[in-house]
């Protein structure tokens, strides 16, 4: 239950979960539930749930106590307008979700959202939940679905399994007959006495789910779990046509999409589920030590590592949403694997890690790979893996769903140990005796800053399993204990190590660098003090394209800028000067690497700060994959996002790069889709310490 006893527990709030504050004080001060609550109720409950709290105003972040008059009046009308159809489609809510919190005098009402059921989603106003009715929570705002994305929810509320569907056309002839007799053999060999054993190959697959009569048309065919397991890649692309499997094995511990062995669709192979899985399980588990141990006699060829895999493959493929366009992605790296599946979950991650509920969007595959040993169709997959995991003391495995750009569900397995004696020592020789005090989850808080540089709220979250308020305390704990230090308070927080820091801009670029500490906000800002003069004047582009170029933009995209400043010569060219050396900086060393990028030790990866200095093949590259937002100056948003993350893959670059390769404002591309994405952690910047620095570099997380 959320308690409020001071501002400090709402910044722990805004930390730690999503958090709306609204006035509710009404027109005219008589208190109203306000009209922008019902999409932040709809964002709410088909995201993550979160909590909305009536009497306070959030002016830019800040907090001030406000109360909420009539307050029974205010619980009145909420009530009365969550059991209104036509205005919402479900009320999610109890008397004990909502509830009055007396604060120095004043009464808040504090509205605690849930995580609407998958049988109740897509939650939407008035009662049509298209056109804009239906809401998601992306970051801190509510955005609009998309029509496709509710048709997609409406599908998932209606269908239980979703791939028990009959495929009226489809037949033997769409079967891989290899893959099919695989699978029988396998079955055979486990359950020799089966009676399914003696059946045809027709009646085997109905038994199995795979085959299935319509009883409207009296037609026979495959159903698309049938399909999807057994078929060929021609005839699933048919009735798929967003279908995809890719395996990646990666030679080194970093994001870039470089491999020394891949499997997906190229005509080499079925390009079936069945064949998939015996492939890439093979292929996962090739390099796992198998101690020597004997049960009930005799040698047990499998260790707590190999079942977590088998298990995270199987839920990968049984619980995919074959119709969304992410594709099914599972990657061998050697320090971790990591398992993607399109579509989000049907339960939430935190209820699916315990264990014990059991809700899978393909049932009759999961029914098909349980009678060959694989999963138990009890919901006890999660809970497998985690406890694999932890049998080898390796860091908790991150479960997590991505909205953007596409539908998705994530499962990474590091093979990291929590506590390496060697960060261990480090600690010790830093902290003495009081790191030894801590608890467990202070130990563990201290190494994962030492190993990852940084800490967050939600990688403290993943590794501990600790409620977000306490671990929210702990962290807090740990910075006013001078272990940790903090920046960028709120939402985005990152803890370092006392005294460590984290890379700087001029400790990369130069001393003179730190002037750029300042957002371009701030620089257009200081343009307004070039107030209009009646002494006309026109500036000549060509004097000042060698300052233009400092900003790493296109001096044709000033040029009508320039030419509208009325404005006295002489105070016009001061301002350029200046902002001309704030802008300049030089590089602490000038070493790159064969491309062209900026190497520094500060950094994980080469760093893209000038175009200048790459080479042409690089060059054209980056060239071609920003084209189209150059051609299409309105592009879909997830194409913008989807050209951002390729532009960013395996080297940090620039905001002035970024903007210069777009043709696009700098703050507007910050604001609109960098900022998205480094809280989405699709991306992550070089200086975590001062977000709206200038020469901010992003690199993408894969």
């Amino acid at each position: 239950m959320i308690q409020i006893q001071s501002i400090a527990d709402l910044e722990l709030l805004r930390e730690t979960v999503d958090l709306e504050c609204k006035l509710a004080a009404g027109r005219y001060g008589q208190g109203q539930v306000p009209d922008d609550f019902w999409p932040t109720y709809s964002a709410f409950a088909n995201t993550s749930g979160g909590v909305v709290i009536f009497g306070i105003r959030d002016k830019h972040g800040q907090f001030s106590i406000e109360g909420v008059p009539n307050v029974q009046n205010v619980r009145r009308e909420l009530f009365n307008q969550l059991n209104n159809r036509q205005k919402v489609s479900c009320n999610l809510l109890t008397d004990a979700d909502v509830r009055e919190v007396p604060f120095d005098g004043k009464t808040l009402l504090v509205i605690e959202i849930p995580r609407a059921r998958r049988n109740l989603r897509p939650v939407h106003l008035t009662s049509n939940p298209f056109s804009g009715h239906t809401y998601r929570r992306l970051n801190d705002g509510d955005r609009q679905l998309p029509d496709e994305e509710v048709k997609r929810m409406l599908a998932e509320q209606i269908e239980d399994s979703r791939d028990d569907r009959f495929l009226p056309g489809y037949g033997f002839d769409d079967i891989c007959m290899d893959t099919f007799r695989a699978y029988r053999q396998l079955f055979a060999n486990r359950n020799p006495e089966h009676q399914w054993n003696t059946c045809e190959d027709t009646e085997f697959l109905r038994q199995l789910g795979g085959w299935r009569r319509d009883r409207e048309t009296g037609e026979s065919g495959l159903t698309l779990a049938g399909l999807l397991m057994f078929g060929c890649m021609a005839s699933i692309q048919e009735a798929l046509p967003n279908y995809m499997l890719d395996y990646q094995e990666r030679p080194e511990a970093k994001t870039e999409l470089r491999w020394v062995d891949r499997l997906t669709l190229d005509g080499k192979w079925s390009g079936n589920l069945y064949d998939f899985y015996r492939r890439v399980y093979m292929k996962l588990t090739a390099d796992l030590k198998v101690p020597f141990a004997l049960e009930k006699g005799e040698r047990k060829d499998e260790t707590p590592v190999h079942v977590a895999l088998r298990e995270a493959l199987a839920n990968t493929l049984v619980h995919a949403d074959y119709s969304d366009r992410a594709s099914i992605l599972v990657v061998k790296r050697p320090d971790m694997f990591g398992f993607r599946n399109p579509g989000l979950m049907r339960i939430p991650p935190e209820v699916a890690i315990h264990g014990g509920e059991h809700d899978c969007r393909n049932r009759t595959l999961h029914k098909m790979f349980r009678l060959i040993g694989v999963g138990e169709q009890a919901g006890s997959g999660l809970p497998k893996i985690y406890g694999g995991w932890a049998k080898q003391h390796w860091r908790a495995p991150a479960l997590y769903e991505r909205a953007e750009p596409y539908n998705q569900t994530l499962l990474e397995l590091r093979m990291i140990d929590l506590l390496p004696e060697g960060i261990i020592s480090r600690l010790r020789e830093t902290f003495g005796v009081r790191f030894d005090s801590l608890d467990k989850n202070g130990r563990l808080t201290l190494a994962a800053a030492a190993s990852e540089k940084v800490v967050t709220h939600s990688r403290l979250l993943e590794m501990t399993g600790m409620h977000p308020l306490d671990a929210t305390r702990l962290l807090q704990n740990l910075v006013r204990e001078s272990f940790l230090e903090v920046h960028n308070a709120g939402r985005g927080a990152v803890y370092c190590l006392y005294g460590a820091g984290l890379p700087k801009p001029e400790e990369v670029f130069g001393p003179s660098s730190e002037h750029l500490n300042q957002s371009s906000e701030h620089l257009a800002r200081s343009s307004e003090h070039l107030a209009p003069s009646s002494e006309h004047f026109v500036v000549k582009p060509e004097q000042f394209f060698s300052k233009i170029e400092t900003f790493h933009a296109k001096p044709e995209q000033f040029v009508s800028k320039i030419e509208t400043f009325h404005v006295k010569p002489e105070q016009f060219v001061s301002k350029i000067e200046n902002l001309h050396q704030k802008t300049i900086q030089k590089p602490v060393n000038n070493r790159r690497d064969p491309r062209g990028c900026l190497l520094s030790d500060q950094l994980d990866a080469p760093i893209i700060d000038s175009l200048d200095t790459l080479e042409p093949e690089l060059l054209a590259s980056l060239e071609q994959m920003a084209a189209e937002p150059i051609k299409h100056r309105r592009i879909p948003r997830d194409t913008m996002q989807k050209v951002i993350l390729n532009l960013c893959t395996d080297h940090y670059i620039t905001l002035s790069c970024l903007a210069k390769l777009l043709c696009r404002d700098m703050e507007a591309l910050r604001q609109h889709y960098l900022r998205p994405l480094v809280r989405e952690n699709l991306l992550r910047m070089a200086f975590p310490t001062v977000p709206t620095h200038l020469m901010q570099a992003y690199r993408a997380n894969k």
